[in-house]
């Protein structure tokens, strides 16, 4: 239903959710779907699959083995790994034993995975390889809850406190031989619903991460609210590339493991285009960084090619269009989809594996003008949102409900309210218990009637779809008193084949000012057509007619916002942003205030060389 009191908006869509926990659901799983494939990897250049009931007897032994180390009902014990068949091992034998997981990226730095084990007052940890594990020794010292680390991979240590996972099972063997396996599955359905099951450390654009505690109803009514909107079945296959250690892609395993789809794990984003075509996945779920590197990639061709790109772009929308808006398309529509099917969509279905159903899209937002193309081009991309505080699904479109530029309805169960001021407020089931160690953060942002402030500033329409317009603390409010949102310009600019990564400054100043760092293989390809020999990339920024070119191509794309929102003058980067740097968060969303301070120098030469910010 959608009602009103006074300023605030909400949509409530009810349901009856079951209340369970995640052990139910790998139970229930294996009992269904036993000796089917549960999950493959690639290993020495094949595929390898793992049954469900293959997959619990592993997740028993570890369990058995965390139990023969004296880990203890409660425990903390963290996962540092790139995804692989070993990463839901581990995660379902904390969950089993009673333990509460800790997710670590793989891409954090040592004294950043420290911090997460320190606030946790993790006892044990997973790690993959010995390069992780290197990590691991270079924090241990400052570490003095940690006991002991058990790594994925077979490495040759003399350090007692490390153990192969190998040796754990071996050790679970034991325990198992020695009658201790008896009754497993009892003990751990003693779980309840309301147990916490993971500490999600949010990556943050500010400050130090804090530990979200998700139950494991939290998770669970979450897949029950997903499977009632987003059609799967046994002959469904997806990818899963995203790090587990975020809560989309895990919650997202969760529910395919619960419906008996086979899910291949691919431990690198290097790897995924070479996955598609071997995998060939019927679902893709990803941020928008892969569709958007296909889009740009069709739009990068050159000469004739580029001309049937950019034709065959304009078919896409112009269908998508019609078809979206409920018109069938005319006859010279159709004849010339038929011609920019053969000649571009169909190889763009190809690279993706040719057997996609439907995408999910979702940790950032994606640009309506990329959806819309990838419908006409026959790939339906639906985005969705969330948190990690609501473990993480509120809202995604549906083929059944759908509309591009917007995040969907709400999920069952999930009511959202846009308050007075703009922000997105959500409660349901998923919401989190709260932030570890921290109860006055955890009352900052959950009301005691329940009511989850996500931080985000959107709309909802007369149908209840949910439109996300920015951060609430990324509002950049110019000297002269103009509010201006960073994110629609940051993705309007983001389509130019030319850009990485952009982001807009101008906080307390005069005027927005626009950060580049250019996609250097398609400048250095642009460059090398215009005859331009450079091939450093100081040099080639340095170039005027690159930078000509860019700021043509980009500011260009700037007309529909109004004039004191467009920036008035931007510089290119030599190098990315990244996460060692602290400009980047783990799910690669910029820190604005990180890319301020490391460029400032550059900032203030966009500002004629002067500091120019009004004090607060």
């Amino acid at each position: 239903m959608t009602a009103r009191e006074g300023t605030r908006t909400y949509v409530a869509e009810p349901a009856d959710l079951p209340e369970g926990t995640l052990v139910q659901l790998l139970f229930g799983a294996v009992d269904r779907f036993g000796d089917a494939v549960a999950v493959e990897a690639k290993v020495d250049g094949e595929w390898r699959p793992l049954s469900y009931r293959a997959l619990e007897e592993r997740v028993r032994l570890v369990a058995l083995g965390l139990e023969a180390l004296g880990i203890a009902r409660g425990d903390r014990v963290g996962i540092l790994s790139e995804n692989r068949p070993e990463w839901a091992i581990a995660d379902w034998a904390a969950l089993c034993f009673g333990a509460v997981d800790v997710p670590i990226y793989a891409t954090l730095p040592s004294h950043q995975i420290a911090y997460i084990l320190d606030d946790s007052e993790a006892r044990l940890i997973f790690v993959s390889t010995e390069q992780q594990l290197a990590k691991i020794r270079e924090a241990w010292s400052d570490l003095p809850r940690l006991e002991r680390v058990v790594v994925f991979d077979d490495v040759a240590v003399d350090d007692e406190r490390v153990v192969s996972l190998r040796t754990l099972l071996d050790l679970g063997r034991r325990q198992e031989e020695a009658g201790k396996g008896a009754g497993f599955r009892e003990r751990a359905l003693a779980a309840r619903p309301d147990d916490v099951a993971t500490v999600i450390y949010t990556s943050g654009t500010t400050g130090e991460p804090k530990g979200v505690m998700l139950t494991h109803d939290n998770i669970f009514s979450n897949t029950r609210a997903v499977e009632q909107v987003l059609p799967v079945g046994r002959g469904d296959v997806a990818l899963s590339f995203l790090p587990l250690s975020h809560i989309f892609e895990r919650m997202v395993d969760y529910f395919l493991l619960a419906h008996g789809i086979r899910v291949a794990y691919v431990p690198s984003f290097d790897l995924v285009a070479q996955s598609l075509t071997e995998v060939r996945p019927t679902l893709l779920v990803s941020t928008p960084r892969v569709y958007e590197k296909v889009y740009a990639r069709v739009l990068s061709a050159t000469g004739i090619r580029r001309r049937l790109a950019r034709w065959a772009r304009r078919v896409a929308l112009d269908w998508a269009d019609a078809r979206l808006g409920g018109r069938r398309p005319g006859l010279r529509l159709r004849i010339a989809h038929a011609f920019a099917d053969f000649l571009v969509f169909r190889k763009i279905r190809a690279r993706m594996g040719g057997r996609i159903r439907f995408c999910i899209s979702g940790g950032a937002p994606l640009d309506g003008t990329i959806a819309r193309f990838f419908y006409g081009a026959g790939i339906l991309v639906l985005e969705g949102y969330g948190l990690t505080e609501t473990s993480p699904v509120t809202n995604v479109n549906t083929p059944q409900a759908l509309k591009f530029g917007t995040v969907g309805k709400p999920v069952p169960g999930t009511e959202v309210m846009v308050a007075a001021d703009g922000e997105i407020l959500v409660r349901g089931p998923q919401v989190m218990k709260g932030y570890f160690h921290h109860p006055e953060a955890t009352a900052e942002v959950l009301g005691e009637d329940g009511w989850f402030h996500t931080g985000d500033i959107g709309e909802i329409d007369a149908e209840g779809f949910l439109r996300i317009t920015d951060r609430k603390k990324d509002l950049i409010v110019t000297a002269g008193g103009k509010n201006i949102a960073p994110q629609p310009i940051e993705n309007c600019v983001r389509r130019s084949r030319f850009v990485a990564e952009a982001v807009v400054l101008g906080d307390r100043r005069p005027y927005p000012v626009l950060l580049v760092v250019p996609d250097f293989d398609e400048l250095a390809r642009w460059a090398r057509a215009a005859g331009i020999t450079e091939t450093d990339r100081n040099a080639l920024i340095a170039d005027a007619r690159v930078r000509e070119a860019v700021e043509r191509d980009v500011l260009g794309r700037l007309d529909a916002f109004a004039g004191f929102e467009r920036p008035k003058k931007m510089a290119l980067l030599e190098r990315e942003f990244s996460i060692e740097r602290g400009e980047l968060t783990p799910t690669l969303k910029v820190r604005r205030r990180v890319v301020e301070e490391h460029y400032r120098a550059v900032i203030d030469s966009l500002y004629g060389g002067k500091e120019q910010v009004v004090a607060e």
